[in-house]
């Protein structure tokens, strides 16, 4: 299914951090996450990336209609089986934004492959939890491709949460760390287990504060707009809007084309700012202090 990209941020500008939620199949992603809508009183959206039914705790739940559930914060849970972008879209629509989306994985989703996703308009990325079992890591029985799988999950993650430590013995829990130290060096572990969790640990879920392989509000390539050729035009100072305005102006018209999109964030005396262009119209807007930015050069996405 087709997906293009809203012209302009929602919400006045707002973008909504993001947190995707991976781990292999039973390792315990969604009952962490229910852990984590239980400990909050924030509004919090969940985006289910799998097959079948939303597993949100009863206990949190409004009402259900379908594959969306509204949740006791009067946020939404939705499932993302017809895409994400459909996803999004419906996130968006509302009138007020949450103020955090976690997004679950299928167990045998890599989570590289859509952390794009993470820089859809209105939302930013904020970061990467693996949920990793003690037993999955440590059964050298389970078949090779499952380990290896296990292995790229763990290697992106900002977070662990180590799981199923209250059943194993104490020589596993320490080869599961080891192993998850080898794999993924420095990566914070937090105890997901029941039972030997201690209270609120899961609330590191909605403060990781960027992925640490890109920037957290980095500005977005191609991957999510149905267009072609995308340039980059060096910013390289401080600039006031008439600077900006000009510097819009001089954009080469020639450069693959149409110039359809232009985006990023540029430094002003009155603090940073997100440019956006879409065609002829060009909308300036001030980052919110608690979005985590560095100026960028200018994206430039042509239509061929």
């Amino acid at each position: 299914m087709s997906y293009q990209e809203p012209d302009f941020l929602p919400w006045d500008g707002r973008r909504v951090p993001i947190t995707f939620v991976g781990g292999y199949l039973g390792a315990g992603k969604t009952t962490a996450i229910n852990e984590v809508l239980a400990e909050t009183d924030r509004p919090i959206a969940v985006i289910v990336n799998d097959v079948g039914a939303i597993n949100i705790d009863a206990k949190l739940i409004r009402k259900r209609s379908g594959d969306t559930i509204e949740l006791t914060d009067g946020c939404v849970c939705c499932s993302a089986i017809e895409g994400f972008g459909a996803a999004f879209d419906q996130i968006r629509a509302r009138p007020e934004p949450p103020e955090h989306v976690i997004v679950e994985l299928s167990g045998v989703a890599e989570p590289g492959n859509v952390l794009p996703w993470g820089q859809s308009a209105g939302f930013m990325l904020d970061g990467v939890v693996i949920v990793a079992a003690v037993d999955q890591l440590v059964d050298e029985t389970m078949p090779i491709w499952i380990r290896t799988h296990v292995e790229q999950q763990v290697s992106e993650a900002d977070l662990i949460v180590l799981t199923k430590s209250d059943l194993a013995d104490t020589a596993d829990v320490a080869r599961a760390h080891d192993r998850l130290a080898a794999l993924a060096p420095d990566v914070p572990i937090v105890d997901g287990s029941t039972g030997t969790r201690e209270p609120g640990a899961l609330g590191r879920f909605l403060a990781l504060g960027g992925h640490r392989a890109g920037d957290a509000a980095r500005v977005p390539g191609p991957t999510l707009f149905d267009l072609h050729d995308v340039n980059t035009v060096s910013v390289g100072e401080q600039l006031d809007r008439q600077g900006i305005d000009r510097l819009l102006d001089s954009l080469p018209r020639d450069i693959g084309g149409h110039i359809a999109r232009a985006k990023g964030v540029i430094d002003t005396p009155d603090g940073l700012v997100l440019v956006q262009v879409v065609g002829n119209r060009r909308e300036i807007t001030p980052l919110l202090p608690n979005e985590s930015q560095q100026p960028t050069d200018l994206v430039v996405i042509s239509l061929a």
